[in-house]
């Protein structure tokens, strides 16, 4: 043990282990990705009328106009990218389909060119992605065709890719009419049922009517949080169970058939062919399951039967390898975060200039009471985690507790700052100073949560919805955390205790600061250099289920600038609270982690252990704040292991609050949808 501590504390081999890690694992997930080099993938982009569509083509071995295949266009959901494709993407490709991963507009490395009101700004995208994708790839003299030119393509997509493949199909069948060619021989959606299409006119009803002859179905998740149970959607309370072959909807779909099975294809009179898949999943879940990628195989080798090349490989749908893809991909992932800290010692070490007097610096701290070091930690893990749907959802009825929470800090830290001058034992620098701060944030807090409608509206500034609800409740957790660092200070103060700067991680020297800051665009650039390298070199980046480092463009650069300011405040208070807390405690890296992310774990946990217990979530109305949650909490957490140790190598906390800052955000705005021309 002593031996391992000893290697990981070594600045150069932990470097070395780490550039290990991402080159081993990149490589691996490439060879799986390729499925063993029988299949070519590249990143493709083209013009449409609406914009730039990107995505990742996957091109079976032998796959050309003298052995034309049937393609399958598949798309991510609201938030994500082309790469959460990746299963039936490699598993398709592999059985020898050409495989179109598509970026909608505005995700991924996709963008739109026309300009967008906020209130529209949804229904900019989806509706026509996919169809556009389709006119694109019906062109392409790989994609395979019938004897009356018809496509054999499949259009695929998860959640709003789903409405995406409902809309595919009735302008495709539009476009029959006018043409007598249907480009979209079938169609599979996961994760989605007709709510959104609905408010484009395209009910269940018109939908059916338009798929007509083609081969459709739906994979629709027991434990969705969306969709699939009429009733509960119209009570906005949707983390629930349900049975979509027990809905009215369902049954249509299928043809109205006596006790339908999940999984059986159903003939209409139209000629079409139904099916439902119900996996007992989540809406993520789908992602991440080899019964829903084997659902997706099913599908496809159903719909194609008998129309395929002769040069296609058959194989069972058990066979799947796209998890090792996805394993490999978290080896280098880790390797990836593992990089930063012996990088940041190796510079601290090597160049003279990044070294801050502080490294040497020794703080005194008065230890506080196991019981109310518990406490601290239990309130700066409960407190956002238990306020996290009131303040990503801004519910008024649960701010208005806030703000008269905020209210009573401005009179209580108003005392406070007036007795600091007058009271003789309370006269004390840092009790001014304090009572000051606390007195300013606690007018900012009731500000905020009485105007929060205001905050973080969606804009060509603030361009990304999920992140501007991200913003609001950090700014939120951070400006509580403050006024509950100040009632920390007046309980454990002393008078004979000299407060410092240091005792907080921060300096007063504006040049440590601005080293901080060049440490950190140093290890911030490092790894872009070598996330850009391996997208290069492997077509892959680092993720794991959900959560993902990828690449990115201008567009998502010029967001994240935007959100930077927002973040630093929330990773300058956060890296106080870790620093303050922490400090000298054995376990402070443990601790650490517990405060960032102890009660939100908690929170999903309570969620989704309700949901598969009893079939309703804890809070059933939370449904897209729970899975927007499920990637916060690997943020934050890292953040919190950064916040520690990047201290411990530079002696104060400007490092890691800027590194934090620059990294999370840039990975969260690269993840999520970004409206490019939001005006």
């Amino acid at each position: 043990m002593k031996k391992t501590m000893a290697f990981f504390q070594n600045p150069s081999k932990g470097l070395a282990l780490a550039l290990i890690l991402i080159l081993v694992g990149s490589f691996f997930a490439n060879v799986f990705n390729t499925s063993f080099y029988q299949v070519d993938v590249k990143r493709i982009s083209f013009e449409t009328e609406k914009g730039t569509l990107s995505g990742l083509l996957y091109m079976p071995d032998g796959a050309s106009a003298d052995d034309p295949r049937p393609t399958i266009v598949t798309t991510h959901g609201y938030l994500n990218s082309a790469e959460m494709q990746d299963a039936p993407a490699i598993e398709m490709s592999k059985r020898g389909f050409v495989v179109l991963a598509l970026d909608m507009y505005d995700h991924g490395h996709s963008m739109t060119k026309l300009d967008t009101e906020n209130a529209a700004a949804f229904f900019s995208f989806w509706p026509t992605a996919l169809n556009d994708a389709v006119q694109y790839i019906y062109d392409q003299d790989y994609v395979k065709k019938d004897e009356a030119g018809n496509g054999l393509i499949a259009v695929s997509g998860h959640s709003m890719g789903g409405f995406s493949t409902t809309m595919a199909m009735v302008m495709d069948e539009q476009g029959f009419a006018q043409t007598g060619i249907r480009k979209i021989h079938a169609g599979l959606t996961v994760g989605a049922d007709f709510l959104w299409t609905s408010y484009l006119e395209v009910t269940g009803d018109v939908a059916g009517a338009a798929i007509g002859p083609r081969i459709s179905g739906k994979i629709a998740a027991h434990y969705d949080e969306f969709f699939f149970d009429m009733a509960a959607a119209a009570e906005s309370k949707t983390v629930v169970q349900k049975d979509y072959l027990k809905q009215a909807e369902g049954l249509a779909f299928l043809g109205n058939p006596e006790n339908p099975v999940p999984g059986e294809f159903y003939s209409l009179e139209n000629g079409g062919l139904r099916v439902i898949y119900t996996p007992n999943e989540t809406h993520p879940w789908n992602h991440f399951s080899k019964e829903t990628t084997g659902n997706q195989i099913d599908f496809y080798q159903k719909a194609f039967e008998g129309k395929l090349s002769e040069n296609q490989t058959n194989v069972d749908a058990d066979s799947q390898t796209w998890f090792f893809k996805e394993l490999f991909e978290l080896v280098a992932m880790i390797g990836f975060f593992m990089l930063f800290v012996p990088l940041a010692a190796i510079l601290v070490q090597k160049v003279k200039w990044l070294q801050t007097e502080q490294q040497n610096a020794t703080s005194t701290v008065r230890k506080m009471h196991p019981a109310f070091l518990t406490l601290i930690v239990i309130i700066s893990a409960g407190f956002p985690a238990y306020f996290y749907p009131t303040l990503m959802g801004k519910i008024p009825e649960k701010l208005l507790w806030l703000q008269r929470g905020a209210e009573v800090f401005i009179v209580l830290s108003a005392v406070a700052l007036i007795s600091s001058f007058v009271i003789g034992q309370f006269k004390t620098k840092s009790n001014t100073i304090i009572s000051a701060l606390a007195l300013i944030f606690a007018i900012f807090g009731r500000v905020l949560m009485n105007q929060s409608a205001e905050f973080f509206k969606s804009s060509s500034y603030f361009n990304a919805p999920t992140i501007n609800q991200f913003g609001f409740w950090a700014v939120s957790s951070a400006v509580f955390a403050v006024l509950f660092m100040a009632v920390i200070h007046f309980i454990t103060s002393s008078k004979d205790q000299t407060v410092t700067l240091d005792m907080y991680g921060l300096t007063k020297k504006p040049m440590d600061i601005l080293k901080g800051f060049c440490l950190a665009v140093i290890l911030l650039v490092s790894g872009i250099v070598i996330l850009f390298v391996v997208d290069a070199l492997f077509k892959t980046d680092f993720r794991f289920w959900t959560f993902a480092v990828k690449t990115f463009n201008a567009k998502h650069m010029i967001s994240a600038l935007g959100y930077m300011p927002i973040f630093f405040l929330f990773y300058l208070v956060n890296g106080i609270a870790i620093h303050k807390t922490t400090l000298g405690l054995k376990f402070g890296k443990s601790i650490a982690v517990l405060m960032n992310v102890g009660g939100l774990i908690l929170f999903l946990a309570l969620q989704y252990g309700m949901l598969f217990a009893t079939g309703t979530g804890i809070d059933p109305t939370q449904s897209l704040t729970s899975i927007i949650l499920i990637g916060m909490v690997p943020v934050l957490l890292i953040a919190a292991l950064f916040t520690k140790m990047l201290t411990e190598k530079t002696g104060n906390i400007y490092t890691s609050v800027f590194f934090n800052t620059m990294l999370m955000t840039l990975i969260s705005v690269a993840n999520t949808v970004v409206y490019s021309k939001l005006v």
